[in-house]
């Protein structure tokens, strides 16, 4: 993507959350990582998202991170919209990694900064300080689980912000769904930032997912955005009960973790976690199993095991 006007056009529809697969020891699997992104690519995803928090950004150093990008941009070579986390707590590490998502033709995606006592008036300046940084501008994600969560009124004030193209909502509480989607719809990109939970957000009027769990089903995620889209609100939901014992391992123990072994169980690059994360354990990769088996037995899934 060259500018924001081009980012805001491409900006929709479902967005695959790449997984960053680490080898026993500890080290970026970036072939891995490639044939990872041409899957969800030839499946007919809409963008992918790198380093976020599934991707495990924090466990990753900012030259770990800037190589990731170069190589990810180099993979798909425009042919989806790619957003590049460029969160961090350091904001001089923000901005490097802003202005070289942009640079690269990514859009990058940053978070408040995560430190103790930030008032909402000096994320306000931080994001300002940011977004100019990229030429294609920068997505807001509200990322409860980093510990803060910006309100709705907050989020007005940085979509003033002239170069704030969109927000990836994880804050799915249905009344600040309701007021984001009927207050700045239209105005920015909204994103849905969970799979968990995606059908409400979408109904309300958001442009588009990113999905952790298509890693490991994006036959299945993709099938049921894709019905939602078309207005098949009752097929999507079908579609959706069907993994439901799968989000509730995830939810278990842990997105990163089990999307990786229920990867690896496939034949796909899912590899390792990186500490402080750590791999889920036999009995679990066996209840992994036995789900993915339950679901390769629906013909509606779409899901296969490897051999």
């Amino acid at each position: 993507m060259k500018d924001m006007t081009e980012c805001r056009e491409r900006l929709r529809g479902i967005f695959n959350i790449t997984v960053t697969p680490f080898t026993h020891d500890g080290e970026i699997d970036f072939a891995g990582l490639a044939a990872n992104i041409e899957r969800v690519i030839g499946l007919g995803y809409d963008g992918i998202l790198i380093g976020g928090t599934y991707g495990e950004f924090p466990a990753l150093s900012p030259e770990e991170r800037a190589a990731i990008f170069r190589h990810v941009m180099d993979v798909v070579n425009d042919r989806v919209p790619v957003m590049l986390c460029s969160a961090g707590s350091d904001a001089r590490v923000v901005e490097q990694l802003t202005r070289l998502a942009g640079d690269l033709g990514g859009l990058p995606m940053v978070t408040p900064p995560f430190v103790s006592e930030v008032t909402d008036a000096q994320i306000v300046s931080f994001f300002k300080r940011m977004a100019p940084l990229s030429r294609t501008g920068i997505l807001v994600y509200n990322a409860p689980g980093i510990g803060i969560t910006l309100a709705p009124p907050i989020l007005e004030q940085l979509a003033d912000i002239p170069q704030v193209v969109g927000i990836k909502q994880g804050d799915l509480n249905p009344t600040a769904i309701d007021q984001i989607a009927n207050r700045l719809g239209g105005r920015l990109r909204l994103f849905c930032a969970s799979d968990l939970a995606f059908l409400g957000p979408m109904m309300c009027g958001f442009d588009g997912i990113s999905t952790t769990n298509s890693g490991a089903l994006p036959e299945l995620v993709l099938a049921t955005f894709r019905a939602l889209e078309s207005g098949d609100a009752a097929t999507a939901r079908d579609l959706h009960r069907l993994w439901y014992d799968f989000r509730a391992l995830a939810r278990r123990h842990g997105q990163p973790q089990l999307v990786k072994a229920a990867m690896n169980l496939r034949g796909f690059n899912g590899g390792h976690v990186r500490l402080p994360l750590v791999d889920v354990g036999p009995e679990v990769i066996e209840q992994t199993r036995a789900v993915l088996q339950s679901l390769a037995a629906d013909a509606r899934s779409g899901v296969t095991l490897a051999q």
